[in-house]
This record gives structure tokens, C-alpha cells and sequence, in this order.
């Protein structure tokens, strides 16, 4: 339990109060058009999306995830993080593609890239995803907050997991993706300025660097050190194999469009910047400073380690970023702290509430239900679809308990089996949209029969999480190659129009000779 000062107080309401002002103070600009309430009206200079990018992706889940994987691995553990590095890639491939073929959504961009039913079947398919998927990113996000408030002040975890979200929830209703980017850039600043506090005075508390260095070795764990500490080819906690998964995944990724859950929150963020180059621009400085936090936070979790280096229970040694700010900083500095994971807390829940909106809005009411729907009318589906997510995550929130083994399926498993599609789409033209969608009901399946169902009933050994990627890739393409080619090719003058509008990269040589003899290019 921990008590706060008055000064501590003051740090928290006065960070609270700021942020609700921003969605006031952004009211008029959000209300204006279904634009300016889902992308800023699209005219964002690059550092403010960049600032939103980094924010959005440093949650209150983040540091316990980055927390037990350093715990439990050393800093080799910073490898499941380097999967963000895709956006490297991405800032001068995907990302400019998806900038120039305009599409509010994902989902939008499935009906410019395909045509036909297929088109429309895969952009409700997008949306309904993209529906579930922010509701669980939610949830998942709110009950880390709950775990917190519950270590804290001992309230009980739903009130942690819907507090601080609905407070946030007033300045999204206000002012849309304004509100959200605006305070974004402050929340990311925040942010920042307590990661570095809390890692370096946790550092300091274990003794400093050298220390940290001497109890490693005496307690045998000077492996720990050390990111390449192989444990052999196929063998152990960190082979040679997942290394390699992690390589191809962040590098290839970033040729694709959906190869991480984390590409629909960036592409909200490449539509709403002003120009190409912002768009580019915004998705690799925002990267940038996430892989330099997550090598902060593995300096301190490792003093952490040092300090209590026999935990065994994962809910327990995911708080390890979190236990290192709040048993050591002095009375005064605890509600900076505090104030600082809100501003991690709800950057994050404001980014998905706002996001999952526009796929409620704009691909399924407005394109399905009131394709005639007036931009006053969209605004206020927006809102009422914010509340909705927002009441969703509560429900998803309250049935999570262990943060890391969810994340770590969501993040791998469930996009396993898609992962390769999400590339073929962008740099193959005769990938086709029956095909894409083969893959993604696969997908579907067979993750849940491979992770949970085969190996609970004995069909199958339990494997590590690189062995189901990859056999969920193997999997999947025995399935969707056959109906690639047992299917029609995409009509020829819609992929005309998309590759003349986007100029995708690849395999795209029939239709750029069309395009050109069209005079398109």
C-alpha cells in the first residue's frame, strides 16, 4: 500500500485536468467532419503523429510485458520487442502505399486493393475484427491499470481497469483523433521524463551498473547480460531458431500491411500526417523511441533482478518496472510517477478507443448501413461507438489475468498464419481477395487448434511460440496458395487504379505494363 502526499495529489489531478482540457480545447476542431474526428483532417505535421506513435505504444501493459520477458530471459527477453522494429522497413515501403491510396481503414484499403465480392467481404470481416481486436487491446491495457491501482492503494482491479479509462473516454468523445493526438504529444513527453527517472533511480537502488554486473555474477546469471546467449539451435529458453523468427519477422514485416497488430494503429497515424514524407517520417522516429525505451527498461528490470532475483509466479515479476518506482522514489515524486503511468495508461486507451470508432463508423455504418449518413450524423456515430468500445473493454478487461501469456498470443499466435498474406497483398498482384480471405479463416482455426486445443488434448506436443509461428505459416499456406491459383485473378482495371494510385512495390509487372500503355504512368 502506498500513501500519498499532498504534493503527490497535486501532480495527479493537475495531469488529469490537463489532459480533459486538451479534449475540450479541440471540441470545434473534432466535431467539424468525419476526417477531422477520425485523422486530424489529414494535414499533421510528422512529429505529432511520431509523438502519437510512441505514446500510443507505451502502455501500462508495456513495461510489465517488457518486464517478464527481461525477468525471465535477461536481455535477450529485448528481443520479443524487436518485432516494432518492422516499422523501420515499413516507414519507406507500406507505409507510403497506404498514404497514397487514401484509405481511412485497413479495412477501406481491402476494397481499393481487391474487387468484386471478395472486396466487400474481407472490408466487414476488417472491420469486425478490428471491432474485437481494440475492445481485447482495451481490456487488456485497463486491467494492467487495475493490477496497478491494486498493488497501490488495494482497490479492487475493476475499478483501476474502468476509472481511468472512462476519465479518458471524455476528451475522445469531445474532440475525436484531435483530442487524441493533441494529447498524445503531452503524454509522450510525460512519459519519457518518468521512464527515464524511474529506470535510472532503480538502477542507482540496486547499486548502479557495476553492482549489477557483480550480483549477476555471483548469483551464476551473467548470462543474463548478454542479448545473443544462445542456448543452442532448437534447444532451451533463447535458440538460435526463434532469434532468426524475430530477424524475418521485423525486417519482412515491414513489406506488408497488417504483419502486426500494431499496423492499424500506425496507419490511423500515416493518413492522418499531411504529405508522404510526414507519413514516412512519423512511423520511424515513433519507432525509434520505442526500441530506445524498451533498452532502458531492460537496464532497470535487470537491478530489479539483483534485488529480488527468486520470483517464480509471472504476475508477480511483470510489476518489476512498476515495484522499482514505487518502493524507491521519495514522497513528492510518487505522484509525478503516478500521474506518468496515467499518461502511459490512457495515450494508449484513447488511441484504440478512437480507432476501433472509425472501423464501426466509417466500414460498417457508413459503408453498409447509411452509405447517405451526413458528416454531423457520422461524428455522432463516432462518439456512440467510442462508448460501446469503451463498455466492451470493461468486459475483456475483467476476464484477463495474466497479461503476458495474452499479449504474447496475440501478438505472435493470432497473426501467424496471416503474416505472410499481409505481404503477398502488397507485393504480389495475383494475390486475390479469395485468397486472403482463405487465409485468414484458416488462421482463425488453426491458431486455436495449435496453441491451445491439439496439445491440451495430446494430438500434438506443446510448442514454443517460434515452432507455432511457423507451422501456423506452413499451414496456412497449404491452403490459400491452392485457392490463389484455383481462383480468378483480380480484375484487371481495378488493379489498374489501385497501382496507379498507390504504386505498390513487388511483383507487379503485368499491371504496370496496362497501366502504361493506358498512359496511367
Amino acid at each position: 500500500m502506498v500513501v500519498l502526499s499532498f504534493l503527490d495529489w497535486f501532480w495527479i489531478v493537475a495531469f488529469l485536468v490537463l489532459m480533459v482540457g486538451s479534449g475540450v480545447l479541440f471540441y470545434r476542431l473534432g466535431k467539424r467532419s468525419e476526417a477531422d474526428f477520425f485523422l486530424a483532417g489529414r494535414g499533421l505535421p510528422w512529429w505529432l503523429p511520431a509523438s502519437s506513435v510512441y505514446a500510443t505504444h507505451t502502455a501500462t501493459d508495456t513495461p510489465m510485458w517488457v518486464s517478464g520477458v527481461i525477468y525471465k530471459h535477461g536481455l535477450a527477453g529485448l528481443w520479443y520487442t524487436f518485432f516494432s522494429a518492422w516499422c523501420a522497413i515499413s516507414a519507406f515501403v507500406s507505409a507510403r502505399i497506404f498514404r497514397r491510396s487514401l484509405a481511412y481503414t485497413q479495412a477501406e484499403w481491402q476494397t481499393l486493393r481487391f474487387g468484386g465480392l471478395p472486396s466487400h467481404l474481407l472490408r466487414g470481416w476488417t472491420a469486425g475484427w478490428q471491432v474485437f481486436m481494440n475492445m481485447f487491446i482495451l481490456g487488456w491495457v485497463g486491467i494492467a491499470m487495475g493490477k496497478i491501482c491494486h498493488y497501490l492503494f488495494g482497490w479492487h482491479p475493476f475499478i483501476g481497469l474502468t476509472a481511468f479509462s472512462a476519465a479518458c473516454a471524455v476528451y475522445v468523445l469531445a474532440a475525436g483523433y484531435w483530442g487524441v493526438v493533441m494529447a498524445d504529444f503531452q503524454q509522450g513527453i510525460i512519459a519519457f521524463i518518468a521512464i527515464l527517472i524511474v529506470s535510472f533511480w532503480g538502477i542507482a537502488h540496486a547499486g548502479g551498473p557495476a553492482a549489477i554486473v557483480a550480483k549477476l555474477e555471483a548469483l551464476g546469471q551473467a548470462h543474463r547480460l548478454n542479448p545473443f546467449a544462445f542456448t543452442g539451435w532448437f534447444g532451451g529458453d533463447f535458440p538460435i531458431a526463434w532469434f532468426l523468427t524475430m530477424v524475418v519477422i521485423a525486417v519482412i514485416g515491414g513489406f506488408g500491411m497488417g504483419t502486426s497488430i500494431d499496423w492499424y494503429a500506425e496507419a490511423q497515424r500515416i493518413q492522418s500526417a499531411r504529405t508522404v514524407k510526414d507519413a514516412a517520417w512519423c512511423i520511424w522516429s515513433g519507432t525509434a523511441l520505442v526500441l530506445i525505451r524498451n533498452a532502458i527498461w531492460g537496464a532497470a528490470v535487470l537491478g530489479f533482478f539483483v534485488l529480488y532475483p527468486n520470483m517464480t509466479e509471472v504476475k508477480d515479476y511483470e510489476m518489476a518496472w512498476f515495484r522499482l518506482g514505487f518502493d524507491t522514489l521519495p514522497a513528492g515524486m510518487l505522484g509525478f510517477f503516478f500521474a506518468a503511468i496515467v499518461a502511459i495508461h490512457i495515450s494508449t486507451i484513447s488511441t484504440h478507443l478512437n480507432l476501433g470508432a472509425v472501423y464501426m463508423t466509417r466500414d460498417l455504418y457508413h459503408h453498409y448501413l447509411r452509405p447517405e449518413a451526413n458528416e454531423r450524423q457520422l461524428v455522432w456515430v463516432g462518439r456512440i461507438s467510442t462508448l460501446l468500445l469503451l463498455l466492451g473493454s470493461f468486459v475483456f478487461g475483467s476476464i484477463m489475468e495474466n497479461i503476458t501469456e495474452w499479449l504474447i498470443f496475440a501478438l505472435w499466435i493470432m497473426a501467424a498464419g496471416v503474416w505472410l498474406p499481409n505481404i503477398l497483398q502488397v507485393v504480389w498482384w495475383r494475390f486475390n481477395g479469395w485468397a486472403y480471405l482463405a487465409s485468414w479463416i484458416a488462421n482463425l482455426v488453426l491458431s486455436w487448434l495449435v496453441v491451445w486445443v491439439l496439445p491440451a488434448f495430446g494430438v500434438i506436443p506443446a510448442l514454443q511460440d517460434y515452432q507455432q509461428f511457423w507451422l501456423l505459416m506452413v499451414l496456412g499456406a497449404l491452403i490459400y496458395l491452392p485457392v490463389t491459383f484455383l481462383t480468378k485473378p483480380e480484375d484487371m482495371k481495378h488493379l489498374v487504379k489501385y497501382y496507379a494510385m498507390s504504386r505498390p512495390i513487388g511483383w507487379w509487372g503485368p499491371v504496370r505494363r496496362e497501366a502504361e500503355k493506358l498512359g496511367l504512368l
